[in-house]
């Protein structure tokens, strides 16, 4: 069985309030893209369960990687086989995509199916909080508010079609733990789903990052990346998640393609949304 787990990017990111847990309360909008790992799972040849990773380098010993806790949760909660599991990792990490989460959560999707197992999708995105606070978001897979520490969900209207993405992580990636340590929450004036429901063309100095004022003091080539987008006739930028990842919509893919002519010594990625 084979299946595809997408990336995502933040519009918009408001740190709430600090939690007495020493988590943060926040506030964005997960909107998915079509960026994927590719997850292929078969039934296991050696009566134990194996992860093998191939693409992109993922510095992790197998048994703490997040598709490997996602499915010790599904044998040991629904009873799930063993499988051999194997990943083409093509998603930056530490970039703010949620690449991890996603093939996490496309695990725990593939074996409800391969094993036939009556879980609904409700519990099913329940039980991924276990594995990550941004994994129920995977199991929808749909634009959505996301709140708490990222776990709350809500359905969002937010509508990008026709419009393109240019997606750019440059070899600096920003740990998520360091990122929040430097933070300070502040409640927004202004929701954030107020202004995603506005035109595009006006989000810009609306809809805001909390991370990107401590993100970019340490590391100054990031917003020299935005900046450059945003000269470059982007309707919006802005950094995704923690980062490092830096984003650009535009109206057209030549646009999309003359900024990223502009940036060098990075990943980038044009992407129709």
């Amino acid at each position: 069985m084979i299946g595809f787990a997408n990336a995502k990017i933040n519009l918009g990111l408001d740190i709430v309030r600090k939690r007495h847990d020493g988590y943060h309360d926040i506030s964005t909008v997960f909107y998915p893209i079509s960026l994927v790992d590719v997850v292929e799972i078969v039934p296991s040849q050696s009566g134990v369960t194996t992860l093998t990773c191939y693409g992109r380098k993922i510095d992790c010993e197998p048994e703490k990687n997040l598709m490997m806790k996602a499915c010790r949760l599904m044998q040991e909660r629904y009873g799930a086989g063993d499988v051999d599991m194997y990943l083409y990792k093509h998603i930056p990490d530490g970039a703010g995509l949620g690449g991890g989460s996603s093939d996490a959560s496309k695990v725990m999707l593939m074996l409800r199916e391969m094993f036939s197992r009556p879980v609904t999708q409700e519990d099913l995105a329940s039980a991924a909080t276990e594995i990550g606070a941004d994994c129920p978001f995977f199991i929808y897979n749909e634009p959505a508010l996301a709140e708490g520490i990222g776990n709350v969900l809500r359905p969002c209207e937010v509508n990008l079609k026709d419009k393109v993405l240019l997606l750019v992580k440059p070899a600096v990636s920003v740990p998520t733990k360091a990122a929040y340590s430097q933070v300070k929450p502040q409640l927004p004036s202004t929701h954030i789903t107020q202004i995603v429901r506005k035109d595009i063309g006006l989000w810009q100095g609306r809809l805001k990052n909390d991370f990107e004022p401590s993100v970019f003091a340490q590391y100054p080539e990031l917003e020299d990346i935005k900046r450059t987008i945003k000269d470059s006739g982007a309707l919006y930028a802005s950094m995704s998640g923690s980062g490092s990842s830096i984003y650009g919509i535009f109206s057209s893919a030549k646009l999309a393609e003359a900024a990223s002519a502009k940036i060098d010594e990075c990943d980038k990625y044009v992407i129709k949304l």
